[in-house]
């Protein structure tokens, strides 16, 4: 059907009649672009049951990637990028009178995420697949995503995320391949027809888990993988007695209603750990019994099998294979465990310890009284373990999984898992240093670092196609498949020629996010100011805070001394802050009360103007991104663990303005300190300051009249005549002692920020650095991180070969 553009449009006429029984003239606009999404779904199924059937005949080992969150976007254009088949679409509508991208604009970005956790899933599952390798994601099929963020009267407001309102074209759903999973009731012995003593759970709730099929397709390669979504509906055989069936289905549609439900109250945790246990034990059910079918045997399932489970979140597949082996497959213990032990794989995302998860003894066995008496044994025989080995009861005790009425989920993941990744070098280094140095002497073998990357198809390639095609037409495209040949463009950095494309190519792009943000803020950008880009998920240590605390310092000293005047900047926030992070939404709040205080000043506008991106999300991402001068990467030293959008700013010719934190120091080692503008404490400085508690905000604040300004300005109704309004934030900082050291750091911040500018006025220098910092982005392909996955983690082999 794309064989040429004749015979799609023949195939896509025909299709608007099938489905609709109208001729494609009289077809709505979202009728068009769903004929347009089911051809390319239905194009790539004989290569996804190729890639199936390859897999299974061979019976070679696959990976199962379990993920509460997979930010995949929109899919129409990098599916069609991807099986080779956009231009031939392109030219086909076009005869036909439409514009292939008022089609794209109809899809709306799939509600399967929020953050760098899920966007970084999507692109693993990419590479995946793009590389080869058979290896699929297991994810809930959220009915209304995360939220969709509103900015009213400058304030967050959440409104659902409805984006299966007009269906999703690329799901195809297998309730022939639903498996039921249990919720509370009783475990209880019995003795097998062997004589043996079991378990088993009865008096449960149970639960019809129905999965929904999307193709993950890799690049012009013919290999399809799967990104599999699960979805609640009731049982047909096991209804609940206990309850009545109304409550019985609000109870299910709970489930899968939304990611991350408020944590701020017992039923939304409670309700949290219910969508994970429900999430991997369907993935795991359904795998065990697709392994069995295959193989009629479930003693090699390690053999087979890998499972990298991405965060804190899905550990509970741990106790849960357990169960299944035991319970369910007539496992002894020590046979289920060499089989857990062999194929689970954990990926750590945090270094802080309030975010690492861990739940009440009380919600897990009452809501899953088999898994948590698994838990409890396995606790029980690792501390055993320890003490033969003659280790101190403090330093057991600084490794249990239970403590305190706590289930530590982290403690259990490393005990059970064979490996254990950081996510770059220094949030690598921290974990065996500092966060789990009791285990990294227990484990020393299990600790890897795999640091992180991007799909750079996605994010260069479809993303930003002028520049894209300029690199191309430079050293070929060779690089779409071999992301390291992008220092092949290092011949060209110092050309003139190729500098001012790059440059009219970057002007372009800032022309185009300039009228989205003139249609969606109704503000006027000047496209020849340099935009200043932090986008990111809204938290107190990613520093949003400080970087409006520096556009304060500027408005301020503008308006005090006439003869003081910057370039002019625009100043771009994207991010959403979780529905119960009061502090992150009175930051947001505090963003838009100084934009519309500076951005209707006479004087100061001119020099600077702040938008906030409302609704930040991967299809905004895509035109922020090609369009962004300056990468703003400023979180506190030791607190991001990676970082993701530093790496889609690079590549997209930005630079970055940063703290040594995450993924920025090996972004700082391969561009060189010209290329890039590093500032603040380093981690072993703020650690030192810690330890010693010598720092004080108020020291600071006394002593340096520009930062007392700032921090006056939140309560002296500079920014709202409301002087409460923003005295949470002067609380935090001042009298919580300035947690992230946003005051410590400001200064050489704003001395990091005048560098930048500097830099930028050197036209040619600037296009040179930007050219390099692209050209060093190979390392940060996702493709490369899943080749060391593979190597030393995964062990697949590549599908046809």
């Amino acid at each position: 059907m794309f064989t040429n553009k004749e015979t799609f449009k023949e195939e896509f006429k025909q299709r608007c009649v099938t489905k609709y029984g109208v001729d494609m003239s009289r077809c709505h606009i979202t009728e068009l672009y769903e004929v347009l999404g089911t051809m390319v779904r239905d194009y790539c199924a004989e290569d996804w049951k190729t890639s199936k059937d390859y897999v299974s005949e061979r019976h070679e080992k696959q990976l199962v990637y379990f993920s509460m969150e997979f930010l995949i976007g929109r899919l129409l254009v990098n599916n069609m990028m991807n099986l080779g088949i956009y231009q031939v679409a392109k030219d086909g509508l076009k005869d036909l009178g439409i514009d292939i991208h008022q089609l794209e604009e109809q899809e709306s970005d799939a509600g399967l995420g929020n953050g760098g956790l899920g966007r970084l899933a999507a692109c693993f599952l990419d590479s995946i697949a793009s590389l080869g390798y058979p290896g699929h994601g297991n994810c809930i099929r959220y009915e209304y995503g995360f939220f969709k963020q509103k900015i009213i009267d400058g304030k967050q407001v959440e409104v659902p995320d409805q984006w299966l309102q007009n269906t999703n074209v690329w799901e195809i759903k297998k309730p022939k391949h639903a498996v039921e999973v249990k919720f509370y009731g009783r475990a209880e012995t019995y003795q097998d027809v062997d004589g043996c003593i079991r378990s088993r759970t009865v008096d449960a709730m149970t639960v019809k888990a129905v999965p929904y099929d999307v193709p993950v397709i890799g690049y012009k390669n013919k290999v399809v993988n799967t990104l599999r979504l699960w979805s609640a509906e009731p049982s047909e055989e096991n209804l609940p007695s206990n309850q009545s069936f109304s409550e019985y289905l609000t109870a299910l549609r709970e489930l899968c209603h939304g990611l991350y439900p408020d944590d701020s109250t017992e039923h939304g945790r409670i309700l949290r750990l219910r969508q994970q246990y429900f999430l991997v034990s369907a993935g795991l059910q359904s795998m065990i019994r697709g392994h069995k079918r295959r193989e009629g045997r479930l003693d090699n399932i390690c053999e087979k099998y890998v499972f990298q489970l991405n965060d804190t979140h899905p550990i509970l597949s741990i106790p849960e294979m357990m169960r299944i082996l035991m319970d369910e497959n007539g496992f002894g213990w020590d046979e289920a465990w060499y089989q857990v032990t062999h194929m689970m794989a954990y990926t750590n995302h945090t270094i802080m310890a309030e975010a690492l998860e861990k739940w009440p003894v009380s919600y897990v066995s009452n809501l899953l009284p088999r898994v948590y008496m698994i838990i409890e044994e396995i606790n029980r025989r690792t501390i055993l373990d320890l003490r033969s080995k003659g280790y101190s009861e403090d330093f057991i005790n600084s490794v249990k999984i239970i403590k305190d009425g706590m289930i530590h989920m982290t403690n259990l993941g490393i005990h059970a898992c064979f490996s254990v990744n950081g996510v770059a070098k220094l949030h690598t280094k921290i974990c065996c240093e500092d966060t789990f140095k009791e285990f990294y002497q227990l484990y020393p073998e299990k600790f890897n670092n795999k640091t992180n990357g991007i799909t750079h198809r996605r994010w260069f390639l479809c993303a930003n196609p002028a520049y894209s095609s300029l690199v191309s037409s430079l050293i070929s495209d060779s690089w779409i498949k071999n992301p390291d040949d992008l220092e092949k463009l290092l011949k060209f950095v110092d050309d003139k020629d190729v500098q001012d494309r790059f440059l009219d190519i970057k002007h372009e792009n800032k022309l185009k996010l300039a009228s989205y943000i003139k249609e969606h803020n109704h503000i006027d950008v000047d496209t020849n100011s340099i935009f200043d880009v932090q986008i990111k998920r809204l938290h107190a240590y990613k520093r949003q805070l400080m970087n409006i605390f520096r556009i304060i310092y500027f408005y301020k000293r503008m308006k005090a001394d006439s003869n003081f005047k910057i370039y002019p900047h625009t100043y771009i926030f994207g991010a959403k802050a979780a529905p119960s992070y009061y502090l992150a939404k009175k930051i947001i709040e505090l963003i838009n009360a100084v934009a519309n205080v500076v951005n209707n000043d006479p004087e100061v506008s001119k020099y600077m103007k702040i938008v906030f991106i409302e609704n930040y999300g991967v299809s905004s991402a895509e035109i922020i991104i090609p369009a962004a001068d300056v990468s703003e990467q400023i979180s506190t030293a030791g607190k991001e663990a990676s970082g993701t959008s530093n790496m889609k700013f690079m590549i997209n010719g930005a630079l970055t303005l940063g703290t040594l934190d995450g993924a920025n120091v090996e972004i700082d080692q391969l561009v060189g300190s010209d290329n890039d503008v590093i500032f603040g404490l380093r981690t072993e400085e703020i650690e030192h300051l810690r330890r010693e508690g010598s720092y004080s905000p108020w020291d600071i604040y006394h002593n340096d009249g520009w930062i007392k300004s700032i921090i006056d300005s939140l309560v002296d109704g500079s920014w709202s005549r409301n002087h409460d309004d923003f005295k949470v934030i002067f609380d935090e900082v001042m009298y919580r002692n300035d947690e992230y050291f946003i005051l410590k750091d400001l200064n050489m911040y704003i001395e990091a920020s005048l560098k930048m500018d500097e830099k930028y006025l050197d036209r040619s220098a600037w296009a040179k650095s930007c050219l390099i910092n692209t050209a060093k982005a190979g390392y940060f392909s996702s493709d490369r991180t899943i080749e060391q996955y593979v190597e030393d983690i995964w062990h697949l082999k590549h599908i046809g070969e």
